[in-house]
């Protein structure tokens, strides 16, 4: 059966490019929100952290209607850390828009999902977004998005997909680059006119392949995915089977079954090949299952999701201020948090470690780990986590390390501190393309390099200077790297910092805290540019005298501090360090607290 009535489709680009803006328009357009409804600005973004951050995180379903044909739509994350979530909502779709900024042109995540789409041999449209801006580059961008094509292997057919100008935040598009149209039409036509129907088989049995998951307190897991044939009916046996698992589950049942229409779910009592749908009432439904009919058991085979490259330690907190401002604590509690974020994170990996207080989680990189921990803290969980590590691979005996590309659109005359940098980080260059009155810097270069980087990049570029990494490869280990050329101010004793304390500390070097902040022996309490770390007292009072009281002095004065962010701090620890993380605060200290016992396991080491 060919399924005229409806087209699935899957918005992919870099990060920033405008996606989740072009889907607002389109759902204003596709007739989801009322005439006179107050909408938000992408309101695809609904997490708490992607309203602040303004990214995408999870990839997420939506439809429109346009002359009576239903357009699926799914949103996906455009950071690269992200990029598992692209992966498998790509086996929901038979069509991509591939959306490019007509400044920037083709971005590393552009060329990363650009690919995975045109192995799928999914039809194509090229969006250049953004095209009202003052520096854009329409025809340079064009050229470069068919030279990247080329470049992945694209078909014929691929090399021809069509492309539309836009402006997502005015809601026009264009099949010119010369003058917008007054709303989306031109898009909306070109989807129906590229994408083709779906030719499906409606009649044989039952098929359904999970290609998401989501989780409810009330209903337990939620699967979607797109039905691959036949129908599926709510209250109905089903089987259930996996690709790369021989066993097969019987006896289950979907509960309730809903299809998507516009921001809602809406409850269906069955649904055909072609249609993404929403169902629950199956326990430990897993991402790549195969609902199947019971007289029909055949699973689908579902996209490798890449390898994580970055794992941390996640531990109880165990320091003097433990169990102070979290609600939950213990062993047990960070356990059952950290595996159930599996059931909705495919690209993420949890494990056991010989501390029974300690977990092994392995995400795609360090952003994809940071807002793991910012939702757990926010949920009220406090922990503590360790240096950020890569993963190595010993592939034919050698020991390989991940490699990135990373990308640098800089000023002319601040290209000198970024080659350096690369230079002092293994990173080998691979092209630099002028672009106006700026560089464009690409490099290969080891992952564990760029850790802690972006601080020094935009002090390098003096704010001007835009990077954007991506995984490339496994190649041969590159050698020793130094992680950090600066030493920690530890605090000497427990107690409240002073400002008396804190002045006397300044001296020594860049501070982090302020009077009045609590601290204890190990905390690490700013930074000194010196290679070791150095013991200060920021709770030293002025005590009084017999000639002047210990207020008698004149005002202090001191150096304003900045407070580092969570990905700042995961940056700066080094790797005889932890990052105590609870709802409220954020302390960097010394796995051991003790000076004495620190000195003598430093001379341990020294020795061996």
């Amino acid at each position: 059966m060919i399924r005229e009535d409806l087209r699935n489709v899957a918005i992919i680009a870099h990060v920033d490019h405008g996606k989740t803006t072009l889907v607002n328009e389109m759902l204003a357009q596709g007739g989801v929100f009322r005439d006179n409804q107050q909408v938000q600005d992408r309101v695809m973004d609904s997490g708490d952290l992607e309203k602040e951050r303004g990214i995408t995180i999870l990839a997420k379903n939506t439809s429109a209607h346009y002359k009576g044909v239903k357009i699926n739509i799914i949103d996906t994350p455009g950071h690269a850390d992200f990029s598992g979530e692209v992966e498998r909502v790509l086996k929901m779709v038979n069509g991509a828009i591939i959306l490019v900024d007509s400044a920037e042109g083709p971005l590393p995540q552009t060329r990363f999902v650009m690919q995975k789409a045109l192995a799928l041999g999914l039809k194509t449209i090229i969006v250049i977004n953004k095209v009202d801006r003052p520096d854009a580059r329409i025809d340079e961008v064009v050229e470069e998005m068919q030279l990247l094509m080329m470049d992945l292997d694209a078909t014929d057919e691929q090399l021809d997909s069509p492309i539309v100008y836009c402006c997502g935040r005015e809601g026009t598009a264009s099949l010119t680059p010369d003058k917008q149209e007054e709303n989306l039409n031109p898009l909306f036509d070109t989807i129906l006119e590229t994408i083709p129907p779906m030719d499906m088989d409606v009649d044989g049995a039952g098929q359904l392949l999970v290609s998401c998951i989501d989780y409810n307190e009330f209903v337990g897991r939620i699967g979607i995915g797109r039905i691959e044939r036949g129908v599926i009916r709510a209250n109905e046996p089903v089987s259930i089977c996996n690709f790369n698992d021989s066993k097969v589950r019987t006896n289950c049942k979907i509960v309730n079954l809903y299809q998507i229409e516009g921001l809602e779910r809406v409850s269906v009592p069955s649904a055909k090949a072609g249609d993404i749908v929403v169902f629950s009432g199956i326990d430990g439904l897993n991402i790549g299952d195969t609902v199947c009919e019971p007289t029909k058991v055949e699973p689908v085979q579902f996209v490798k999701i890449e390898d994580p490259t970055v794992e941390m330690t996640f531990s109880v907190n165990d320091s003097p201020f433990a169990g102070k401002e979290g609600k939950f604590v213990t062993t047990r509690q960070l356990r059952d948090r950290l595996y159930k974020e599996l059931l909705r994170d495919v690209s993420l990996r949890v494990s056991d470690t010989d501390f029974a207080d300690s977990f092994r989680v392995c995400g795609r990189g360090e952003m994809h780990l940071s807002i793991l921990i910012e939702t757990m803290r926010r949920e009220g969980y406090e922990f503590q986590v360790s240096t950020p590590k890569v993963l190595y691979k010993e592939i034919d005996g050698v020991r390989h390390e991940p490699i990135e590309r990373f990308v640098a659109d800089v000023p002319e005359d601040m290209t000198g501190p970024v080659f350096s940098a690369m230079g002092n980080r293994k990173g080998s260059l691979v092209q630099m393309t002028a672009i106006g009155n700026r560089m464009r810097l690409e490099f290969t270069v080891p992952s564990r390099g760029l850790f802690g980087y972006k601080s020094e990049f935009l002090t390098d570029t003096k704010g001007q200077g835009i990077m954007n990494t991506i995984f490339y490869s496994y190649e041969p280990y590159k050698g020793d790297m130094q992680r950090r050329n600066t030493g920690s101010l530890v605090a000497h004793e427990t107690g409240e910092a002073v400002a008396y304390g804190l002045f006397n500390a300044q001296g020594r070097g860049n501070l982090f805290v302020t009077p009045g902040t609590p601290v204890y022996q190990g905390m690490v309490v700013g930074y000194t540019n010196l290679s070791d770390d150095i013991n200060v007292n920021v709770c030293k009072t002025k005590h009084l005298t017999n000639t002047r009281s210990s207020s008698s002095d004149d005002a202090l004065t001191l150096i304003p501090v900045s407070k580092m962010s969570l990905e700042e701090c995961l940056e700066f620890i080094a790797d005889d360090e932890l990052l105590e993380v609870t709802p409220k605060s954020l302390r960097i200290r010394k796995r051991i607290l003790d000076s004495e016992l620190r000195a003598k396991a430093r001379a341990k080491e020294k020795k061996q």
